[in-house]
């Protein structure tokens, strides 16, 4: 099996050897390619997008910045799907959401160990396999929902957020961008609404990359046999609106609606945040936070 390939950008040469050391040295499951500047980024991601299953990219750099790439990327009908983790000393509200609206969806604030570098690119390889499948799924369902109007769906496993999320977003023009922003929202019910796994206990099961069993083996208890999500699909002159609801007590969902700087290089907890900013033209919580409506406008 084909180590993942992490194309790591810096324009200093010592930073690129520790990078390379730290996602090489005893054992580690990564390919690791080096550019030193944005330009040869540039080259070598055009010269095969589809090698490539993370970035790490400095922000800061002479001829082409990390912004640029970023710009670059988001154009590009490919490379737009790559992970790409921007390294930064900016950690302000206003520097995370101009990344974030760019393309760079994970963050590492210098200096930083090896022990967040790992779990930060993990974290990033593996939503670039699960995206990957997301949108293998969505090809093959998008010529023939566009006249969906209305419909409703029960889910209750990652498979199904997959399957289900990628025929809904088929009724929108940009169907892609919807479909992972459902999926992000449609996990959220699964994963804290209906099992239970809290914030700082995903972060633990994410580090140890025993998330998805976490969740498998959760649903296969005789308690949570029936347990289920359901999301609702409404498509009229305005717009599609969807309706995700599980069957939890609730969350804080008033703490993840933005993007919180003190969050940012956790292995994850900014998908609201981004399903918010980025995916649609309204979101809302209901109550409690077991209900969540968001709209996209025609």
């Amino acid at each position: 099996m084909d180590l993942p390939v992490i194309l790591v950008v810096d324009d200093e040469p010592l930073n690129l050897d520790i990078i390379e050391e730290f996602l090489t040295g005893k054992g580690q499951p990564y390919t690791v390619e080096t550019a030193g500047d944005g330009i040869e980024a540039m080259e070598k991601l055009e010269a095969d997008p589809n090698k490539y299953d993370a970035v790490l990219l400095d922000r800061m750099m002479p001829r082409m910045s990390g912004m640029e790439v970023l710009e670059k990327m988001s154009a590009h009908p490919e490379l737009k799907y790559i992970p790409v983790i921007l390294q930064t000393a900016k950690v302000s509200k206003e520097d995370i959401l101009e990344g974030l609206k760019a393309g760079a969806y994970y963050y590492l604030t210098k200096p930083f160990t090896s022990d967040i570098l790992h779990s930060v690119v993990n974290t990033a390889v593996k939503d670039r396999g699960y995206n990957k499948a997301l949108l293998a799924s969505l090809n093959v369902t998008k010529s023939s929902v566009k006249l969906l109007k209305n419909a409703s769906f029960k889910f209750r496993s990652l498979d199904d957020v997959r399957s289900v999320s990628s025929l809904v977003a088929c009724a929108c023009d940009e169907p892609d961008k919807v479909a992972m922003g459902l999926s992000e929202l449609m996990i959220n019910a699964i994963e804290h609404g209906n099992l239970h796994i809290g914030y700082e206990e995903k972060s633990e099961l994410r580090k140890e990359d025993k998330w998805e069993l976490e969740i498998a083996s959760r649903l296969d208890l005789p308690e949570n046999k029936g347990i289920y999500a359901s999301i609702d699909v409404l498509n009229n002159s305005d717009g599609v609106t969807y309706t995700i609801i599980d069957q939890g007590e609730g969350f804080e969902w008033d703490e993840f609606m933005e993007f919180d700087t003190t969050r940012v290089m956790d292995n994850h907890g900014r998908g609201i945040a981004m399903a918010n900013q980025l995916y649609f033209s309204k979101l809302e919580y209901q109550g409690s936070g077991n209900i969540v409506t968001v709209m996209v406008k025609k």
